[in-house]
């Protein structure tokens, strides 16, 4: 027989969770973290809300975008709705959401000052040993230190990976625009005449009722032998529905033999 580990996804944390308990060690969101930490703010402006309502920091907001550029989710609607389901993105934003409008809103006045701070990450990345920041790919070749007399080489050579990295981090942010001017609705989001759960049960217990009715009306024999077989998990609850071949086989052996009568 086989055994179950229960669960509960109504179960309440019984302490605060520690969110660095949440991904492993080398994950590289704790870079981006404790890069973001180094850079300076003077160039960011924040807007006043009246009123003096609290806002998000800016260093959370620039670890959130560099995490989730860097890792290719470029809307705002979806780094939204990763601070809830993404681990990585959910540590970042230190278990706050942000909502899309902010998060839109803070990379538009601050774009010029955004990719800089980007860059200057890259270029930490970079000297830390990192060959790629999540999707970004970072040039690793050593630059020699040593030798005054090839200072120019170097300097060419760091000015052109600026150059380069610069352009990459602008590009990133253009598909950050071009995806929030996009009209598409967000693809994991539900219709929101089902997006509560009590409306979300009421509308499957509909769906349910019309495919087996659907299956009725087909008559016996044929698809007709699993009606009601798709919508069996919402029978009893806690008790897994039995496989319909496991239900067979079940069936088979509790009748009773066929008694032959040649003579």
């Amino acid at each position: 027989m086989t055994g179950f580990i229960p669960f509960s996804r109504d179960q309440a944390f019984l302490l605060p969770p520690d969110a660095k308990d949440w991904l492993p060690a080398d994950d590289v969101a704790h870079f981006v973290v404790a890069a973001v930490d180094r850079v300076p703010l003077g160039a960011f402006a924040v807007r006043p809300i009246p009123g003096g309502k609290a806002q998000y920091h800016p260093r959370l907001l620039l670890a959130l975008l560099v995490y989730a550029y860097a890792n290719g989710v470029f809307s705002s609607r979806r780094i939204e709705r990763a601070t809830y389901r993404d681990l990585g993105v959910r540590y970042v934003a230190a278990n706050l959401h942000p909502d899309h409008d902010t998060i839109a809103t803070f990379r538009r006045a601050n774009r010029t000052a955004f990719e800089v701070v980007f860059l200057q990450v890259l270029l930490l990345a970079r000297e830390s040993g990192l060959l790629r920041l999540g999707m970004v790919a970072i040039d690793g070749t050593k630059l020699d230190a040593d030798a005054s007399k090839i200072r120019s080489v170097r300097y060419d050579r760091a000015k052109e990976l600026r150059a380069r990295l610069a352009a990459d981090i602008a590009a990133l942010t253009a598909r950050a625009e071009a995806a929030d001017a996009e009209a598409y609705p967000d693809p994991q989001a539900l219709p929101a005449e089902i997006a509560r759960r009590e409306a979300l049960k009421a509308k499957l217990d509909a769906a349910c009722a019309r495919l087996e009715e659907q299956a009725r009306t087909r008559g016996r024999g044929g698809p007709a032998r699993v009606r009601g077989q798709a919508c069996r998990l919402r029978g009893e609850e806690g008790a897994p529905a039995r496989p319909p071949a496991q239900a067979a086989r079940g069936r088979s052996a509790t009748r009773a033999p066929v008694q032959s009568h040649r003579p």
